[in-house]
Order: structure tokens, then C-alpha cells, then sequence
């Protein structure tokens, strides 16, 4: 889907407040689950993504403003114009109301489904044939994974695990209970994370059946606590999320490693700051459940659903039913690529660029695997942020240090989530003979950069991939992405300046090719803008176009806001956080913003300046935001191939002319779109036509 940043917003400032309006992304998202055009089992892991990215934005934003709550400071200059508790409030109150839709779209998606012969069945509903069934699976897996605490028995309440879900159950005892005779006793399931949530049950002819894990459970909790004597017995859901931010210690006797080892396990116990649980739970249990947990009010308690963790529905089982998923597409080629040959032969030659998923992210791996066994190969450099499950990329470099090559890989510990993948991947390789870096102090690196250096004759020839996206087998499957392959010596030269600054980060390297953060990007781009500025009041061809998936850097805002003014057209696609405010008049009124969310996670950051008709373009992993123009080490790498600049140009015309016909255009239009959903035209197929047509050509 696609849909114009809202332009009717009241301006009390220059910007939208920048965890609103990541709200508003997933709202978007949210949209995709109600959308009709959309098929229902895909429905259903829009949904488990709405949930998933909620849970991430309450670790991370949440937590960061509620801790500025808390030490007493309004926050206004960092929040956008809105106090910390003020902001707590809003969130609040905008995620109850985005809950509360989410449970009517799964509400409809599930009596869609009964259409479709699939039935979702609680506990309530089991027949006698299920029954049989659920007991054995109960016994058989379910029950030897079982955490049961009974919390009415300790004196401290035990600390539940950052977003695990949890069986709150209440006992009425029994009389006959000589223990808690009359008296209520209370206890905790944890709903285990190593079983499928949605257990798949036996046909009955056409018609298929699937019970959720904690509905299982729930028809089995007489076998779990069949020791105890109660007149009756409940169980609601509740789940707690905690501060993911990572707090290191200053212990110099630990490595890096070990230090973030024990800082992921510590955000286990965070403080937590956010609290959901089932809306139906009697209010006696839930005074209890809060006392005891401690929950506050600067932390967001929000009425929620029968079932929370919905972010499992992104593995909602596909049944079989592919008329009820997405189309799968075929990975296309490069044109004039091959993966049979060696491609080192064919980038010394011109220069290619890779876009994931719609062409194979087969080259980055046939990229290292020939390095790895090239003689003529001498080292391999490259940058690691987040790494597969099971990953070929680390497997290769691996296979690289076996065969005697130098390998340096600069792996980036704190990638948030993927950190505990990281180390052990770190572990791995570092044991096979890989050079490993932990980055600069102050500073995580994001730039996703390989080089490698080949012995041809008397001279050493560097070749290289810069990408947009990281070197992640899985995610390339989900995510839209760059990746540039490129001989061009002095493109190469400048991205060994990046591994050198690695290693000796006191010496500031000089750049006439890349644009690398923290020292360069932000007054470069400043000064990319002035020239549009500048070329616009000479009547030279300007305009910029952006592809983001952030904005919230308000001196860049502050920026275009200026190119607006002086008449330079601007058009960005921005995914997620946009705090600029387009269409204003006199502030951005030549600013035009859509945003894309589709089947495939648009992930690539595109600079594009007409510069006079001397076009400048560069694929880049920075988006407009404090953190990666400031405090990160970031790539930007330009694109000097004429056929790669027409066929980037192509693809965001693709995106920005299909899409702003197709979609939601202002808040004026919603009812519109509501009415015409199926005129919707998906960028994504699109695109894949575009290279599908390039190919015969």
C-alpha cells in the first residue's frame, strides 16, 4: 500500500513528533492486514507484524521516553514540541485504539477464513475426535515444556521474561482443600516460545482446524493441576515489555564480547514499560497481578485480546493454500551476470548493481565463495550487521581463512536484537582463524561494505560490493535492497579508507567518491541541497528525489523546508518515521511525500540530485536521522553507470507514479480508497515486470 504523509495535520511547529509518527507507519501496516486485495493468510501476517513492531517500538522509543519522564525533563526540543509524559499519554491512548482495531480485522480475517473451510477453535469448541488428539499433544509436547509457577505460594514475585506470554491463572479453592480451604490461589504459565503457536488439527473431510497453543493449554489445565481441589478455575493472558536498551559494564578485565553477552542476558530483567493483558480478567486479579508486579503509571498498561504475542500470526501455518498467500516470484538474474562463471572477470569490466529480492541474492555469496578460493586472492575486508540464522556469508569467510586468505570482518556487536547472532557468529569465526574488529568507541557501525584485494601480474586490484541492506540470506527475501559490485579503483580505494579508519580511528581519512558519516554525510548533503538551490535560481534543471525509510532529523528537514522555499521540486518515499510536514505553504509546499508498504519490506536509501542535468545519484545505508548522520559510521556510494543510474531511475518512477494513483493520497481521500480497493496496483509487481521486460530485451 502506499499513502501520502498526512498533510492535513494542524501545524503547532515545523514537525510531526517522531514516535507518532512511527505509530502512523504502523498504522499503515495495519492496513495492509484490513485490506480485502490482500490474501487472507498474508492478512494474517500483516498482523503478526503490526504486533511484532509494537513490541520492538515499546523496548526502544517507549522506553527512551519514558526515561526522560522520569528524570524530571519535558523534552520538548528532542520530542517535537510535546512533553515526555504528555507523549506517554498519546502513545498510550493512540496504541489502545490501534489494538482495538486490530482485533476487529482479526475478527473479520477469521470468519473469512470459516469461508475458506479453515476454522480457528478455542478451548470451548473441541470435539470429541480434537479431544483425543489434544491430549496426546498436550502429553506428548506440550506439557514436558511447561514453566508453572504458583505465585501465591512466594514471597517475591518472579520475574517474567521480556515479552513471554504468560497464563495468569486464578483457583477458587475448594472446602476441601486443607491448604487454602475457601481462599484463592494464583499461578503462572509460561506459554513456551519452542512449540508452534498454531497447532494444526485433524481434517474433517474439506474443513481444517487449527487451536492456538494457549487454547491447548487452557483444555488441559485440569491434567496440570489436577493435584489441587477448586470449586473454579480461570486463566487470562498477560505479557510485560522491557527496556531493551543495553547498559555495558566498565569492567576492563572483560572483552567486548563478553561485556554485551551479559548486558543482552541483563535486558531480560529490565525495567519494564509496558504491561498488556486480557480485558476480560476479573479486577481482582488484575490489582493483584499489578501490585505484585510493580507496573506504574509512566509505563503503558493497555487492555488487550484474548491472545497476545500476535506477532507469531507472521508463522501462521499456510495449510497448503496458496490461492490464500502471495504470488511467489522467481529471483531474476542479473542481465549479463552469470553465476557460472567468475564474476570478478565481469565487474573488472563495468560495473552491476544488484536489487533483492527481485534479482538473486545468490551474487554476494558467489562473490566471497570465489574469493574464498581464488589464489589470486589476497584479503577479504567487509562489514557485518546483522547475519541469517544460518548464514553462508559467515560460512564462506570462514572457508576464506581456512584456504590462507586474510580475512577482516568489523562485526557489529550491538545490533540491536541480533545481538546475541552476532556473538556467536563472532565466537565462530574468530575460533576459525577471522580477524575479528569491534568497531570505534561511541559509534556503531552501519555501512554494509566488502573489498576484496586480488594479486593480477605486479599489480594488487581491489573489488568491492557497497549495498543498502545487510549481507542477510533471509532477509533478502523480504527486503527491497541495493547492492552495488564495482571495480572502480578509486570507489575501492576510499572503502579500504573506511576499514582503515577501523583500525586507527584517530586519523580523520579525506572522501572524493563516498559520503561516510559521522565526519562527512551531514555538510555534504547540506551542500547537495544548496546546489539545487542555487541551480534552481539560475533556471537550471533541479530537483532532488529520496528514498528513505526515516526522517526525523530536524536541521535536514530544516534543510529541504529551505530547498521548498526556493522552488526546488522534491520527491521522497519515506517507509516508516517521517517528521518533515509536506505541502505547506510557504514551508514545503513543493515537498511531496508517499509512503510504501507492500509485500516486501522497502529497505534501500536512494539520494538522487538533478544537479544541472549532471545527475548525482548514491545507494547508501544512512537514512535522515541524528543517529546515522552523527553517531554511526555510514556509506554512501555513488553510481556513475549510466545504464545502472537509468535503471534505478526507472524503478522509483515505478514506485512513485503506480503508487500515488493507487493509494490513499491525503485524509480527505481515505473514503475514497476505502470504496476502490481494488484499483490498488502493487509497486512490487511492477518492478518485477520492469526487470522481467529488461531481461528479454
Amino acid at each position: 500500500m502506499t499513502e501520502k504523509i498526512d498533510d492535513t495535520t494542524s501545524v503547532e511547529n515545523s514537525y510531526h513528533n517522531r514516535e507518532l509518527s512511527w505509530l502512523k507507519f504502523n498504522a499503515r501496516v495495519l492496513q495492509e492486514a484490513e485490506d480485502e486485495t490482500t490474501p487472507l493468510i498474508e492478512r494474517l501476517r500483516f498482523l503478526g507484524i503490526f504486533s511484532n513492531n509494537l513490541d520492538e517500538f515499546f523496548k526502544v522509543r517507549y522506553a527512551t521516553v519514558k526515561r526522560i519522564a522520569e528524570a524530571g525533563k519535558g523534552g520538548r526540543n528532542f520530542l517535537g514540541g510535546i512533553s515526555a509524559k504528555d507523549l506517554l499519554e498519546e502513545i498510550t491512548q493512540t496504541v489502545i485504539n490501534q489494538q482495538k482495531t486490530s482485533l476487529r480485522i482479526l475478527s473479520d480475517i477469521e470468519k473469512k477464513l470459516q469461508g475458506e473451510n479453515i476454522y480457528m477453535v478455542d478451548e470451548t469448541e473441541v470435539t470429541e475426535a480434537q479431544s483425543t488428539f489434544i491430549l496426546e499433544y498436550f502429553i506428548r509436547k506440550v506439557s514436558p515444556a511447561l514453566v508453572t509457577i504458583m505465585i501465591g505460594e512466594l514471597e517475591q514475585f518472579p520475574s517474567l521474561k521480556d515479552s513471554a506470554a504468560y497464563l495468569a491463572v486464578r483457583m477458587k479453592m475448594s472446602k476441601e482443600d486443607k491448604t487454602f480451604a475457601n481462599k484463592v490461589n494464583y499461578a503462572l504459565i509460561e506459554i513456551p516460545r519452542s512449540i508452534d503457536r498454531f497447532i494444526v488439527l485433524p481434517n474433517d473431510g474439506e474443513k481444517q482446524y487449527i487451536i492456538i497453543l494457549d487454547d491447548l493449554i487452557r483444555y488441559c489445565l485440569q491434567n496440570i493441576f489436577s493435584i489441587f481441589k477448586y470449586d473454579t478455575i480461570s486463566a487470562h493472558m498477560i505479557k510485560i515489555t522491557r527496556d531493551a536498551e543495553l547498559d555495558l559494564d566498565s569492567d576492563l578485565s572483560r572483552s567486548f564480547i563478553e561485556k554485551i553477552s551479559k548486558s543482552v542476558k541483563n535486558r531480560s530483567v529490565g525495567d519494564p514499560v509496558r504491561f498488556v493483558y486480557d480485558k476480560s480478567i476479573g479486577k481482582e486479579t488484575l490489582r493483584y497481578l499489578m501490585g505484585k508486579m510493580g507496573v506504574d503509571d509512566t509505563d503503558s498498561i493497555i487492555p488487550g485480546g484474548r491472545y497476545h504475542n500476535r506477532r507469531d500470526y507472521m508463522d501462521f501455518p499456510s495449510l497448503g493454500r496458496t490461492d490464500l498467500q502471495y504470488e511467489k516470484i522467481a529471483p531474476l538474474p542479473i542481465k549479463g551476470l552469470s553465476l557460472q562463471g567468475s564474476l570478478f572477470h565481469k565487474i573488472a569490466e563495468k560495473d552491476y548493481l544488484l536489487y533483492a529480492p527481485y534479482q538473486t541474492f545468490s551474487y554476494v555469496v558467489k562473490f566471497l565463495r570465489e574469493a574464498a578460493l581464488d589464489p589470486k586472492v589476497n584479503s577479504i575486508k567487509i562489514t557485518i550487521y546483522r547475519l541469517a540464522e544460518v548464514s553462508h556469508i559467515a560460512s564462506s569467510l570462514i572457508n576464506a581463512a581456512k584456504n590462507g586468505k586474510e580475512v577482516t570482518v568489523q562485526i557489529e556487536l550491538q545490533a540491536r536484537f541480533d545481538e546475541a547472532a552476532n556473538i556467536r557468529y563472532a565466537e565462530q569465526m574468530q575460533s576459525e582463524g577471522v580477524r575479528l574488529i569491534f568497531g570505534v568507541a561511541g559509534l556503531k557501525v552501519h555501512c554494509k561494505a566488502c573489498l576484496v584485494e586480488r594479486q593480477e601480474g605486479e599489480k594488487l586490484k581491489r573489488y568491492a560490493f557497497v549495498s543498502t541492506g545487510n549481507f542477510n540470506e533471509s532477509t533478502a527475501r523480504l527486503y527491497t535492497d541495493y547492492t552495488l559490485f564495482t571495480a572502480n579503483q578509486k570507489v575501492c580505494k576510499e572503502i579500504n579508507k573506511v576499514f582503515d579508519f577501523f583500525e586507527v580511528n584517530y586519523k580523520i581519512k579525506k572522501y572524493r567518491h563516498l559520503i561516510v558519516s559521522p565526519h562527512y554525510t551531514r555538510n555534504t548533503l547540506y551542500n547537495l541541497i544548496e546546489t539545487e538551490i542555487e541551480n534552481n535560481r539560475l533556471g537550471l534543471p533541479s530537483g532532488i528525489k529520496l528514498k528513505l525509510n526515516s526522517l526525523s532529523d530536524f536541521k535536514m528537514i530544516d534543510k529541504l523546508y529551505d530547498a521548498s522555499r526556493a522552488g526546488v521540486k522534491i520527491q521522497m518515499i519515506v517507509r516508516g518515521i517521517c517528521c518533515l510536514i509536506p505541502g505547506v505553504k510557504g514551508m514545503s509546499e513543493n515537498i511531496e511525500v508517499i509512503s510504501i508498504v507492500d509485500k516486501f519490506l522497502e529497505h534501500p536509501r536512494l539520494f538522487i540530485f538533478e544537479n544541472s542535468g549532471e545527475q548525482k545519484m548514491y545507494i547508501s545505508s544512512a537514512d535522515f536521522m541524528g543517529r546515522n548522520l552523527d553517531n554511526r559510521v555510514e556509506i554512501s556510494c555513488p553510481i556513475y553507470d549510466e545504464d545502472i543510474k537509468t535503471e534505478i531511475n526507472d524503478t522509483f518512477s515505478i514506485c512513485w507514479n503506480d503508487n500515488v494513483k493507487a493509494r490513499v493520497i491525503s485524509k480527505k481521500q481515505d473514503n475514497a480508497y476505502r470504496k476502490n480497493k481494488k484499483e490498488k496496483i502493487r509497486s512490487q509487481f511492477k518492478t518485477y515486470e520492469y526487470y522481467q521486460q529488461k531481461l528479454k530485451e
